[in-house]
């Protein structure tokens, strides 16, 4: 269930992230808990539309006009997100308990990172912090993908 709780702190940072990071590792083959939402997620298509709304994501995150990822939709999307990645990284007997958890991870995690995103700004502006929080994620979600 640790990888699942991990990975809700990165789905509060971004909230396509988790889910493309498990879907690319299911495509693989490298989830450790073989399940039929391993199988869906691992779909080419489903795949590649997880990495595309991730990639979107990411550019989007850069503009001025990017919403607070404390917006309603932003926590609902961080929830989901975070809850289906976190049930499909866990064992089947522990399922809705890691999805519960991944996604009331991700919702605690989006205000404090919100809020240190918000400082951070203030001294280096958005397009360097979020380059600097992308590489944090990217690189942490593969890492938590790999602790199985």
């Amino acid at each position: 269930m640790l990888q699942s709780i991990l990975m809700g702190l990165v789905g509060g940072q971004r909230a396509m992230t988790p889910l493309a990071t498990v879907a690319v590792a299911a495509a693989r083959g490298e989830l450790r808990h073989d399940s039929g939402l391993a199988r869906l997620l691992g779909h080419p298509l489903v795949a590649a539309g997880a990495v595309a709304l991730a990639v979107a994501e990411i550019a989007g995150d850069k503009l001025k006009s990017a919403p607070d990822r404390v917006v309603p939709v932003g926590l609902a999307a961080r929830f989901v997100t975070s809850a289906i990645a976190g049930a499909a990284l866990a064992p089947s007997r522990q399922r809705k308990a890691a999805a519960v958890a991944a996604g009331i991870t991700a919702l605690a995690a989006s205000w404090v990172g919100w809020r240190a995103r918000c400082a951070a700004m203030e001294r280096h502006g958005q397009a360097t912090t979020g380059a600097a929080e992308d590489l944090a994620v990217l690189g942490s979600a593969a890492a938590i993908v790999r602790m199985g």
